[in-house]
């Protein structure tokens, strides 16, 4: 099968669903070239550095019968338009008594690791988690991105899609033939007997490498994607921790109100999964503070590989909690 890139699989996605569908627009502050040389400056549209007036008018298009694909860039820059996706992307199919659908596509980049320091460092899909309305999908690799794009160009309702900014590069295979990921569906990624590590965006690559050592050490892993946080497959996660009876969850986003902290609560709340438990379920999340600049504090601050495998000797060595 061939591989390409997380970006290309996303850019292909869009392509294939605007041959598709005439009445679908892009608006963004950046100029994708290889869509506007294929569907015109009347369907990619280069907007001011005015996030709450372009998120605001996809609003608008979608209302009209388009389907928009607003290109936020930095999830940083989409707190100038919390109030038109939260507010109202989030609320107005609701509002209007399901008389009108409001299909769009939401692109933002989250993460560290590039010394780009706090204002463009975050990942605060949490918060986005918290408004009800809004569908949110984490890809992690080219054939998710894919997959969950397209699902989301056909979906009615508003899309809000996170993309760590250091997976845009990394290659996977991905299907020349039309295919779909459906929302809700977690992917297990590596099966395990000891311990389920629920693994977001690009952690789930630091969760892999993190199994495979541990794996020599006698410890078996069951790795787990959610894929998308809204809709959460819940009964994946739950089935799988009443097999290993252990669960640790790894996210960048800082641990405080965080995803992590959702999914250990959906499992204890879960009277079997609850009584399975050989030990408390730990975070390894991104510290409670601004990312730092400088590249060691920087590493300090955010999840990795050791910090994981450190976590899981602990819960491997702790009692049930009773």
């Amino acid at each position: 099968m061939r591989e390409i890139t997380y970006e290309q699989a996303a850019t292909e996605a869009i392509q294939e669903e605007f041959r598709r569908n005439p009445r679908t627009v892009h608006v963004s502050t950046d100029l994708p070239d290889d869509l506007r040389r294929e569907f015109g400056a009347d369907r990619i549209r280069v907007t001011p550095i005015a996030e709450n007036s372009f998120v605001g008018a996809s609003i608008g298009l979608a209302g009209s019968g388009f389907r928009t694909v607003a290109n936020i860039r930095m999830a940083t820059f989409g707190f100038v338009a919390m109030d038109q996706m939260m507010n109202h992307a989030a609320k107005i199919t609701y509002m209007f008594g399901g008389q009108a659908k409001f299909p769009i596509l939401y692109r933002m980049t989250v993460g560290a690791g590039i010394s780009a320091a706090a204002e463009h460092s975050v990942s605060p899909y949490p918060m986005y988690m918290n408004a009800p309305g809004l569908k949110i999908i984490l890809p992690a690799t080219p054939y998710d991105a894919k997959g969950l794009f397209k699902t989301a160009l056909r979906d009615n309702n508003p899309v809000v899609s996170f993309e760590h900014i250091l997976l845009g590069g990394v290659k996977g295979e991905v299907p020349e033939h039309e295919y779909f990921v459906p929302f809700g569906q977690a992917s297990i990624k590596r099966e395990g007997t000891d311990l389920t590590v629920v693994a977001l965006a690009k952690m789930v690559y630091d969760a892999l490498e993190a199994a495979e050592e541990m794996a020599k050490e006698g410890m078996s892993l069951e790795v787990i994607d959610p894929r998308t946080l809204v809709p959460l497959d819940r009964e994946t996660i739950i089935e799988s921790v009443k097999k290993t009876g252990r669960l640790v969850v790894m996210d960048e986003a800082c641990q405080t109100c965080g995803a992590a902290a959702e999914i250990i609560a959906l499992v204890t709340a879960d009277k079997a999964a609850f009584s399975r438990l050989k030990a408390a379920p730990a975070r390894v999340c991104g510290l409670d503070v601004p990312v730092p600049f400088s590249p060691p504090m920087e590493k300090y601050a955010i999840p990795d590989k050791a910090k994981l495998m450190e976590a899981v000797r602990d819960v491997m060595r702790s009692a049930p909690p009773r």
